[in-house]
């Protein structure tokens, strides 16, 4: 009888194996987890609440004033779905399907802590049930179950706001997708404990796609087309609702030395964002809308359903483009909008250095 020695990567590997379970022995068994960690998973505090106030609701690119007050208190939110038939891009039209009549829907700030008493009412002259899914509830349907309203109803229900960020909101009825991408979606801002830095403006930016039987340009009232959809081949990716929604005399404005903060969400409903300001370079970016903060970015991306906040300082005049730097997006469908900075000239940037 022959004998066949063991190959040698297979003795190595119960080396290998047998040195791993005698550290974990040695050391009492698989280390635990770390005790930052934990405490991000412990049961929530809920502050006691003080009083009442009705949330003051913004249209795009509006947003409310910071808030001031340093407890949680009730804020009621009373938002109603409504559908209205507007102008998509030059002389296209389009029937959109609204939080507020307008796409995107009212900009809601809250307080961390606070609890929201939330109304919805859908519009008696709707064809259909709308609800709302808020990402910055922690409940069952993100709310959602408890808001389907049918036309001329009215629902409510109570959340608190336990996760400071920036939160998308969308329609949830089925068909969902067919909800979103008439431009049912807007953003919610629970804002920290110790609040936002400081800035000298902020402003609501939101994209979105639709999906029209006509091509690209065609003229008059344009259906949905669900077969583009499904496809995800939108012909309309826009920013605030429209094309040139932040354009011309509606671009937005600031002035040289300015500190801007957007406030900027993807309510897709299938197209990831990557949000660029030409010229600029974010000082500071909020990933996905959460607490982590990064510094000096160029682009940063915005998933369907996401959201992003970007602050930069106005150093230079001029004429800056935000752009979804998928670029054919930003030239041929309309993602892209205007901020004017006015201001004296200075050293930052010159347009020639060539003698006269």
């Amino acid at each position: 009888m022959t004998t066949r020695s063991l190959p040698a990567h297979w003795i190595w590997t119960a080396l290998g194996a047998l040195v791993t379970l005698a550290l974990l022995l040695f050391v009492g068994g698989v280390p635990p987890t770390p005790a930052n960690a934990r405490s991000e998973m412990r049961a929530p505090e809920l502050p006691p609440v003080r009083g009442v106030e009705t949330a003051l609701l913004t249209d795009a690119p509006e947003v409310p004033p910071a808030i001031e007050r340093d407890y949680a208190t009730r804020v009621v939110v009373e938002l109603e779905t409504i559908e209205v038939t507007k102008e998509l891009a030059p002389g296209v039209d389009y029937t959109f399907w609204t939080f507020g009549g307008s796409v995107p829907g009212k900009f809601i700030r809250v307080r961390e802590g606070d609890e929201i008493e939330f109304h919805l009412k859908n519009h008696d002259s709707s064809v259909t049930p709308h609800n709302i899914d808020l990402h910055a509830v922690t409940g069952p349907h993100g709310g959602g179950e408890a808001t389907f309203t049918g036309p001329g109803q009215e629902t409510s229900f109570l959340f608190r706001a336990l996760h400071p960020g920036l939160y998308v909101y969308h329609c949830a009825v089925a068909p969902v997708g067919m909800h979103i991408a008439n431009g049912m979606y807007g953003l919610i801002l629970v804002e920290p404990k110790e609040g936002l830095p400081e800035v000298d403006r902020e402003y609501y930016v939101m994209q979105g796609e639709f999906y029209t039987e006509g091509a690209l340009g065609a003229k008059g009232l344009q259906p949905f087309s669900y077969q583009k959809a499904l496809a995800e081949s939108p012909d309309y990716v826009v920013f605030n609702g429209s094309v040139g929604s932040m354009g011309g005399q509606s671009a937005l404005r600031a002035r040289v030395g300015e500190r801007i903060r957007l406030f900027v969400g993807n309510g897709g409903p299938s197209l990831a964002s990557s949000f660029h300001v030409v010229g600029e370079i974010f000082d500071n970016v909020h990933v996905e809308g959460g607490t982590t903060v990064n510094r000096n970015v160029q682009t940063t991306l915005v998933p369907p359903g996401g959201a992003t906040m970007v602050e930069f300082r106005a150093d230079v005049p001029g004429h800056y483009v935000m752009a979804d730097h998928a670029i054919f997006r930003a030239l041929d469908k309309g993602a892209n909008g205007i901020i004017e900075v006015t201001g004296p000239s200075n050293a930052i940037f010159s347009e020639s250095t060539l003698p006269n």
